[in-house]
């Protein structure tokens, strides 16, 4: 029924007029929408997704990551450099001007960064600030950043969601029912090519070009006049303004539904790779037993899952033709990633031999925890189910199943990380072996290994050290890497878009044809 009612859409929408089809282009505007709310559209106070994509139009960093190259460019900095271990050196750009007209300075980032990295600041996601200790200026333009730790990740951060806000900004905040600030309160003022003009919490947020945004920037000049987000829950009334012409640009259309969409052909239907990935993961380290009731802690066993799930069937049929099958725990783009670590095929054979070995020549049964994409663990579960692995299928909200992994109540989860779009293998594989309540391998040596590679600041300390960490993860098989994820991006054929796999679409670079 549904699929007919796209048909059906498709076919009233080639039937309104050239204007209406073409509002978005008509009256200079980008609408675009997700099923997500924002009721506060600040960075630093929301980080859902669609804050993080805001926020890179609204506010500049002082670098800027280059989505080809990968290379940290100056942004508000002209240029930067390691003084030692655990301090960065800023140097900052004259000329730019906030977008309520006031000088942007040195003072701001001062006030910035020790602003956020206070503990009463109310940063919701504390590791974007975390590893700073504080920041000061050391002349008229010059900015040291001290680090509490050697953190060679930390230009990562400064690219990516580090925004930097005029240095009163805070003591505008409004006080909330205990009197304390409430920084989530603060107008939405930055230097960045758009401006945040209107917001109506839960519903819209509008942003209109920034006319004098500064000229040299890596960004680029913005085109597109205006850009409003609007909430949409229902993904199948987002497709239909699309089709309509209400919605310019839409993404995470299912994929039947995108591949219907590009046989009609009224919207270009694109699937881009993105940086989440999907594993299992197995109880090595024992967290939940080491006997029959954990038949995980077996290397075999694990070894025989490995081998029993075709992977590259779930992401071609399932995730669509931009995903790839990965071997290693991490996205292949992220500094330290290599693929070159022990790789497991599609080999059932191989995988019956390997639990009959292990002691279970009939299979055994176990449950599997899940919370995304039901149909894609239910894949992976028909094939296990072939090598005698009967599992029941434990599928919840993401917030319980992590509480049941950090309570070592999942030994066996398929599950997804998108590394907070950070092209950084400590976003990543540092985050789950460490030790810590996520890490279900518990390896001294992969500990150690991570610990020396997220401490140096010299690449080739960081690569070696990264792969010793990743090979022994592999021959542990403590996770199955399985693919990454790839998104379908739905938008009208007047708008000039390119994705990028950070997921952060910068509307900044699109135009109208």
């Amino acid at each position: 029924m549904k699929d007919k009612l796209i048909i059906a859409a498709a076919v009233a929408a080639t039937a309104l007029t050239s204007n209406a089809a073409l509002a978005g282009k008509a009256d200079d505007t980008l609408n675009w929408s997700t099923s997500r709310e924002m009721d506060v559209a600040l960075p630093y106070y929301n980080n859902v997704r669609e804050m993080v994509i805001l926020q890179r139009h609204t506010w500049d960093n002082l670098l800027y990551r280059d989505t080809k190259t990968f290379e940290y460019k100056p942004l508000l900095a002209t240029s930067y450099k390691w003084v030692d271990n655990k301090t960065l050196e800023f140097k900052i750009r004259k000329g730019v001007k906030f977008h309520n007209g006031a000088d942007f300075s040195a003072d701001d980032v001062v006030a910035t960064y020790n602003h956020v990295s206070a503990e009463d600041s109310g940063v919701l996601t504390k590791r974007n600030v975390s590893w700073i200790d504080r920041a000061e200026k050391t002349g008229p333009d010059t900015v040291r950043v001290h680090l509490k730790k050697t953190f060679p990740a930390a230009l990562e951060f400064v690219s990516g969601p580090l925004a930097i806000f005029p240095k009163d900004i805070w003591k505008t905040a409004k006080n909330d029912a205990k009197g304390r600030p409430d920084y989530g309160t603060v107008a939405p003022i930055g230097t960045g090519p758009y401006k945040t003009v209107n917001v109506v919490p839960g519903e819209s947020v509008e942003l209109e070009k920034n006319t004098n945004y500064w000229k040299g920037s890596p960004k680029g000049q913005p085109s597109i006049g205006k850009i409003k987000f609007r909430t949409i829950s229902d993904p199948e009334a987002q497709i239909a303004e699309l089709l309509s012409g209400s919605l310019d640009w839409i993404w995470d259309v299912p994929k039947d539904k995108a591949e219907q969409l590009k046989l009609i052909g009224i919207a270009n239907v694109v699937n881009a790779p993105t940086m989440r990935i999907s594993y299992v993961t197995m109880d090595r380290a024992g967290r939940a037993g080491k006997g029959k009731e954990n038949p995980f802690y077996n290397k075999k066993v694990r070894q025989a899952v490995a081998h029993a799930i075709d992977r590259g069937a779930i992401a071609k049929n399932l995730i669509g033709g931009a995903s790839q099958v990965i071997h290693s725990a991490c996205f292949p783009t992220q500094f330290g990633c290599t693929q070159d670590v022990p790789q497991f095929d599609y080999n059932p054979d191989k995988a019956r031999k390997l639990l009959a070995e292990a002691g279970y020549p009939g299979g055994f049964s176990t449950d599997i925890f899940a919370y995304r994409q039901r149909e894609i663990t239910e894949a992976v579960m028909g094939y296990l189910s072939k090598v005698g692995i009967k599992t029941n299928l434990k599928y919840m909200q993401y917030k319980a199943l992590r509480g049941l992994v950090w309570d070592s109540k999942a030994p066996f989860h398929q599950m997804t990380w998108g590394s907070y779009s950070m092209n950084d293998v400590s976003a990543i594989t540092s985050h789950f072996f460490q030790g810590k309540r996520d890490d279900y391998c518990r390896d001294a040596d992969v500990t150690k290994w991570l610990a020396e590679g997220d401490s140096n600041t010299d690449p080739k300390v960081r690569k070696a050290a990264y792969k010793k960490a990743l090979t022994r993860l592999q021959e542990n098989v403590c996770w199955l890497p399985m693919f990454t994820y790839a998104k379908f991006y739905a938008y009208t054929h007047d708008l000039d878009f390119t994705p990028t796999a950070d997921e952060i679409p910068r509307f900044f670079t699109a135009k109208w044809k």
